[in-house]
């Protein structure tokens, strides 16, 4: 399938399910689901992914409702990744929204040992500490916000009052923007493209710092919680 961009209908499906998110309307518009806005992202992934290398991965639409109060039975949110990337174990990601695309990429989960290295990484002064605020401050410089799940405050072990405090209650480290849509034309291709393209190339040396000092976990997989179901 070509990618030819995420028309108005693309973003008004979204709207749509936020009004009704039952398994009728889904059932409804699937034909919409399939054609621009799962299709249209997967297309775009697979262009990106043959400039790029890597493998594509879209994540199913169903939620599971069993350990959540919400019952809704499907996200508002479609999203994949290119991973198994050669030269950076950072997927790219890539989600499609009411508002628009999100692209993004860094860690955004760290096992135990992975936390404990990229800690004490940045608990070190000078080096690779001095790397990662340049590789953050060049992100920030292309307008592209850092995310990632963080303490309180400052991880036992380290003081609260350390100049990189901030960084260190991170146990994640993330960065993308948003490209808003049109309601009535939605995205073209060459802007998606563009879009997605520049928002990863910024993040390349905050991608390069996480490779070199934070790296894959040696930890065996956590026991999942329940076992997942195709879409």
């Amino acid at each position: 399938m070509a990618f030819d961009g995420f028309p108005g209908a693309t973003f008004a499906w979204f709207a749509g399910l936020q009004d009704d998110n039952s398994k009728a309307w889904f059932a409804a518009h699937r034909d919409t689901y399939e054609d621009v806005v799962r299709g249209a992202l997967e297309a775009m992934l697979d262009q990106l992914a043959g400039e790029l290398g890597g493998s594509v991965k879209l994540f199913r639409q169903h939620r599971d409702t069993r350990f959540s109060n919400d019952k809704s039975p499907y996200k508002t949110t479609t999203y994949g990744v290119i991973g198994e990337r050669p030269g950076s174990r950072a997927p790219l990601y890539a989600q499609l929204s009411e508002q628009g695309l999100f692209a993004g990429t860094g860690y955004y989960v760290l096992a135990a040992d992975q936390l404990a290295r990229f800690r004490d990484a940045i608990a070190e002064d000078g080096g690779a500490a001095d790397d990662l605020e340049r590789a953050i401050a060049g992100v920030h410089a292309a307008e592209i916000e850092t995310y990632g799940e963080a303490l309180k405050t400052a991880p036992r072990g380290y003081s609260r009052d350390h100049p990189r405090a901030a960084l260190l209650r991170h146990k994640s480290l993330i960065a993308g923007r948003r490209l808003a849509a049109s309601p009535a034309r939605g995205i073209g291709a060459a802007a998606a493209l563009e879009h997605a393209r520049a928002t990863w190339a910024a993040c390349a040396p905050l991608n390069a710092w996480l490779d070199a000092h934070v790296g894959a976990s040696t930890l065996p997989a956590p026991p999942s919680r329940y076992t997942r179901r195709g879409t």
